[in-house]
């Protein structure tokens, strides 16, 4: 989410933002009902090891209606040999907004996610920026965050966004959140990528190190692994228009998505859960908790090499 939080300014300009795939404001949490809704298939033959997307929501391809059409439905069985990633972002774990708007608890929003991460079953759960509202948090809130992150009982694995980039005097080097074995943070506890061997798989991104302006997708990692999934913090654009010097927008489009090859690209900064791209390769906000009140359920499917996403609601009671 950028930097100045558009949650606190302009909120009647947000909402018109996240409707239209852009920042903007957060839906109250409250009234959530569990549930899961399939978003997409996207076919990728066993045999081939670069990913291919598709624009169709529901069954393959066939891009009947839209998401908000839809009404939620199961998640899919799950079959021996698939993975199962359940993918957030924009949590913005704090002791101000965040905390407010939980009651006091500024970790509830993490919480949640990595229980609907649990009921989806999820091998591993991505976080992909913006965990944290900022690195000036107090080290009881982050080591709060790090037992959170630490008894979820999965892997977990974060890339750092713009509101909590990795450098000195960071959250991430502040606080227990790189003790839990099973708490991996690209750019702390690992380099440019997470690999999984036990399922065949690498999870790279490009964490954020400042405040400055950067290329999320810059130098994509050569697939190494059967599965290989990308993650980047920052704003779509179709041809992005990096003329512009005064803009610290983080920006990436339809060729640099392309140029990862992955089998999927989760990707954070907006509130809103939308796909982007041209369909090369499969392409997901997942939205902020609270406005999307969903987390992403991405399948990768062994015995025919599909992607299959839904969302999955979040239930705060």
């Amino acid at each position: 989410m950028p930097a100045g939080r558009v949650l606190q300014a302009g909120r009647a300009a947000g909402l018109r933002g996240c409707r239209a795939g852009l920042p903007g404001r957060r839906r109250p949490a409250g009234g959530q009902e569990a549930g899961s809704r399939r978003i997409a298939r996207v076919a990728r033959p066993a045999s081939r090891l670069v990913g291919r997307g598709g624009h169709g929501y529901d069954s393959p391809f066939t891009g009947r209606r839209s998401p908000e059409e839809d009404p939620f439905l199961p998640v899919p069985r799950r079959a021996r040999g698939d993975i199962v990633i359940a993918h957030s972002s924009d949590i913005h774990v704090d002791d101000g907004y965040t905390a407010r708007a939980h009651g006091g608890d500024g970790t509830r929003g993490l919480r949640h996610v990595l229980e609907t991460a649990r009921a989806a079953r999820a091998d591993i759960a991505l976080l992909v920026g913006d965990i944290f509202e900022h690195n000036r948090l107090p080290r009881d809130i982050i080591d709060r965050a790090a037992r959170v992150l630490g008894d979820s009982g999965m892997e977990v694995v974060i890339l750092p966004g713009n509101h909590d980039p990795v450098m000195e005097g960071s959250v991430w080097h502040r606080g227990a959140l790189a003790e839990p074995a099973n708490v991996h943070i690209i750019g702390v506890t690992h380099g440019a990528a997470v690999p999984f061997p036990e399922h065949d798989l690498e999870i790279w991104g490009r964490p954020h190190t400042d405040y400055d302006d950067m290329a999320p997708l810059r130098r994509p990692r050569k697939r190494r692994t059967r599965w290989l999934l990308a993650a980047a913090h920052g704003h779509y654009e179709p041809v992005p228009d990096r003329r512009v010097a005064a803009r610290s927008a983080w920006l990436f489009g339809d060729a640099d998505i392309a140029a990862t090859g992955a089998d999927y690209l989760a990707l954070g900064h907006w509130n809103r859960p939308v796909q982007v791209g041209n369909g090369a390769v499969p392409a997901w906000y997942s939205g902020s908790p609270e406005y999307a009140g969903t987390v992403n359920i991405v399948r990768l499917r062994d015995a025919d090499g599909a992607v299959d996403v839904s969302r999955r609601r979040i239930r705060w009671d």
